[in-house]
């Protein structure tokens, strides 16, 4: 795969807006619903014992030196571990009547150094603040009266006896949503960059002729405008002003520009794969002529699936492959008349037992060039190209090829395929059309001095 482009990354990161959200509220919900509701609360209640000098020195003795300090210092290390030693702890349950277990109450309990020092600080974490300071202050007295009695040594004094605090320790609720949003942001980042990396589809991009290795055409931006099954697809008719609209016109001058030291006449509009958009293309481009003052005959060449039929709401009694089984001067029987001024159809009848012969027949190129006498333009939809061989036939009749690929959903595998077989008999391939692209990204991106 080639080199991550930043900002394609980061436009592709768009689309997960609306996931990253939820996740988000998600996330930050769900945390808030633990903490304020699951979570157990835990009070903190902590006491402090001093390592001072042997009470029993004389007076004359009792005298702190360097060396006391010293030793002092380096029974803070084993002091912290007598605390939270299973003889210590057993004691505290026994006499305060605990019903734990010595195991679980060191979890309760920590026992730090403070810095410079020869203070040592018991906490313990408890959900009852009370207890929570009982069992602080217990421990403390137990362990003195332990140094006192297995080392003979009085120098272990409780300096702050532990008071209940009724402030929750582990309140951390605004943390743990600030933790939670960043990690599902996080999250739906990293999944997004997964699927881009490994995502082989077509993507819109100003790096994308280079990659595909195909001149861009044009771009057809998504509809805004929300259709049914059954409803029109002739947008450029029905809503002239549409941004896609916009975009089959620009399309139609690009083409208009690319042609200006050759006149054609005859435009095959075809695709890789299924679903990617070439007959709503192909219809809308060739109203976009007609409204330009074009006489206009669209031709369905795709005898398997086609549905211009269905698009213009035109019977599919007489069509193409009837008509390839006749005389061309016989076609105007099949022209049907839409009702857009100067736009005519031929739908592409029933289902024959051999398209890819009819269409590579010398009566289709006897029909084609009738009809290049007749018409201004014609625009053949055709086939995909990977589906079938009818289309890299029509290529060889037609004058300009356009291959439609959807934005985000054709593999690049596919359209390579795609060149490859038109490369093969010298198509002559006028771009690649760009379908259904995302309106920010259009303006994100622009081509031939479209900005």
């Amino acid at each position: 795969m080639e080199e991550i482009d930043i900002k394609d990354f980061l436009n592709y990161l768009k689309k997960f807006a609306l996931v990253a959200l939820i996740v988000a509220v998600v996330a930050a919900a769900g945390t808030a619903v633990y903490d304020l509701g699951i979570k157990q609360k835990l009070y903190r209640s902590y006491t402090t014992v001093v390592l001072a000098q042997d009470a029993n020195k004389t007076d004359a003795s009792a005298t702190t030196t360097l060396n006391d300090i010293n030793i002092n210092q380096k029974l803070i290390t084993t002091y912290s571990e007598i605390v939270k030693s299973k003889t210590i702890l057993a004691g505290a349950i026994e006499e305060l009547e605990l019903d734990i277990t010595p195991e679980k109450l060191a979890k309760q309990i920590s026992v730090t150094a403070i810095d410079d020092t020869e203070i040592i600080k018991i906490t313990v974490n408890d959900p009852d603040a009370e207890r929570a300071a009982l069992i602080a202050n217990k421990v403390a007295e137990i362990f003195t009266a332990k140094v006192h009695n297995t080392f003979g040594l009085n120098n272990a004094t409780v300096l702050d006896k532990a008071e209940p605090n009724y402030v929750q320790s582990n309140n951390t609720t605004l943390r743990d949503i600030a933790i939670a949003l960043l990690l599902a942001v996080f999250g739906v980042t990293a999944l997004a960059f997964v699927i881009y990396y490994f995502d082989d589809s077509v993507k819109y991009n100003e790096e994308l002729e280079s990659q595909v290795k195909m001149p861009i055409a044009g771009k057809v931006v998504k509809s805004e405008i929300k259709l049914k099954p059954g409803d029109n697809e002739i947008l450029v008719e029905h809503y002239p002003k549409s941004a896609v609209s916009e975009s089959i016109k620009s399309l139609r001058t690009n083409l208009q520009f690319a042609s200006v030291d050759k006149e054609f006449k005859t435009i095959l509009v075809t695709s890789s794969t299924p679903s990617e958009g070439k007959s709503f293309v192909s219809a809308n481009l060739a109203t976009s002529f007609a409204q330009n003052g074009k006489k206009v005959l669209l031709v369905d060449c795709d005898l398997r699936k086609g549905r211009l039929h269905k698009m213009f709401n035109l019977p599919n009694t007489l069509g193409l492959s009837f008509l390839l089984t006749e005389s061309a001067d016989k076609y105007k029987k099949y022209v049907q008349k839409t009702s857009i001024k100067n736009l005519s159809v031929i739908t592409r009848g029933a289902f024959p037992p051999n398209p890819s012969e009819l269409l590579g027949s010398q009566k289709n190129k006897d029909l084609v060039a009738k009809l290049r006498d007749n018409f201004d333009i014609i625009i053949f939809d055709g086939a995909p190209c990977n589906s079938v061989t009818d289309s890299v036939i029509m290529a060889t009749i037609a004058e300009e090829v356009l291959v439609v690929a959807r934005d985000g959903f054709t593999p690049r595998s596919a359209l390579e395929a795609t060149r490859e077989s038109l490369n093969k008999i010298n198509a002559p391939v006028a771009g690649l059309v760009i379908n259904a692209v995302n309106k920010n990204t259009a303006k994100y991106y622009s081509y031939y001095g479209e900005k």
